[in-house]
């Protein structure tokens, strides 16, 4: 089935929602060989995956992982997951991670959903667990978790036990210098289905079809951004939104018809600064970061970009009203010390007093 898929492929003509699901049966099977399954990654990225294909693994691959049971009450909330796809290259530090933090201590449910390091130096599982949040809690134990502290990691791997007969062909096409759809499809395939998130891309071309993606399997909410970096007398690209340039941002509300525009850092009581200001280092060294950062001791550049994708946040899980207001807000739970009571609660997985 593959090879008929590729010669499709090739010939630059789309695939149906069935042939995705036909083509994922192939791709999570322990029969296939790993050639087979890089050389159909590497055809459908060379023809382009719209966002119908997209839509199509998300779901098959959704349905085939392990379904945590969150309570009805807190789904009829706001559920969100902040998260980048990585693949930016530009190893700053966990911004997303400590913005998820500041957000659960907004009294926002977060359901945080990542890996270890791939394409980073270190991952959200591999800062998390620094933080001293356990990692690689059962699905019931995660929840209880999220549902007494507001914040709950789910890490990939436990609920995507199917990945591993992918995870060679991947290797494959990386060797080979060569993307895929997975380089992407992580983020949109967290088992709890959260209602809104802020979705960092290392692409700006892939902010609009992804923020459709999202929109078409029922999450509520959501910005998908992308961030310009001046490197090198030339630009380039942050799965965050940048406080150094201009972040192209795709966004919807409810049912409420598509948007996009730029964002631009000037708006914002922002600090010079370069990328270097921004670059985070081993695991060791990104959790003194964070640290620093939930304290209320880094008053810098790291500061900055973590209020202003912050903002963010709290805006789509509509704990503010605006970026402004969102700026504002997450600056009060820092310095107030409820942003560094959150990572001790959420260490140890009870509320405080």
């Amino acid at each position: 089935m593959l090879k008929d898929l590729i010669d499709q492929l090739c010939k630059l003509r789309n695939l149906t929602s069935a042939q995705v699901s036909l083509a994922v049966a192939e791709l999570v099977s322990e029969t296939v060989s790993t050639e087979l399954k890089a050389d159909f990654l590497s055809a459908l990225t060379r023809k382009g995956e719209t966002p119908e294909e997209i839509k199509a693994f998300v779901l098959d691959l959704r349905d085939r992982a392990v379904q945590p049971r969150v309570d009805d009450v807190l789904r009829r909330g706001v559920v969100l997951d902040v998260v980048g796809t990585g693949g930016d290259r530009l190893s700053t530090f966990n911004i997303s991670t400590t913005v998820a933090i500041i957000a659960a201590s907004a009294g926002i449910c977060v359901a945080k959903h990542g890996n270890r390091a791939s394409t980073s130096l270190v991952g959200s599982a591999d800062v998390i667990e620094g933080l001293g949040i356990p990692v690689d809690r059962s699905p019931e134990d995660t929840v209880a978790s999220m549902q007494a502290t507001g914040f709950g990691f789910f890490f990939a791997p436990r609920y995507h036990p199917a990945f591993r007969h992918i995870v060679p062909a991947r290797k494959l096409c990386a060797a080979r210098g060569e993307p895929t759809i997975f380089n992407f499809l992580g983020p949109l395939l967290n088992p709890v289905k959260p209602s809104a998130m802020l979705l960092g891309v290392a692409r700006p071309d892939l902010c609009q079809p992804l923020a459709q993606v999202l929109q078409s399997i029922g999450v509520h909410r959501a910005m998908v951004v992308c961030g310009t970096v001046p490197v090198d007398g030339g630009t380039r690209h942050l799965d965050e939104i940048s406080p150094l340039g201009p972040t192209h941002v795709a966004e919807f509300y409810q049912e409420r018809a598509m948007s996009y525009s730029a964002l631009d850092p000037s708006l914002f009581p922002m600090q010079p600064a370069s990328l270097s200001d921004l670059r985070g280092g081993d695991r060791e060294v990104n959790v003194g970061i964070i640290h620093r950062v939930l304290q209320g001791e880094e008053r810098g550049p790291k500061r900055d970009a973590v209020l202003i994708n912050a903002a963010a946040a709290l805006f789509v899980a509509q704990k503010a009203c605006n970026l402004a207001e969102g700026w504002d807000l997450a600056a009060r739970l820092i310095d107030n010390g409820i942003a560094w009571r959150k990572l001790q609660e959420t260490a140890t997985g009870t509320v405080g007093s």
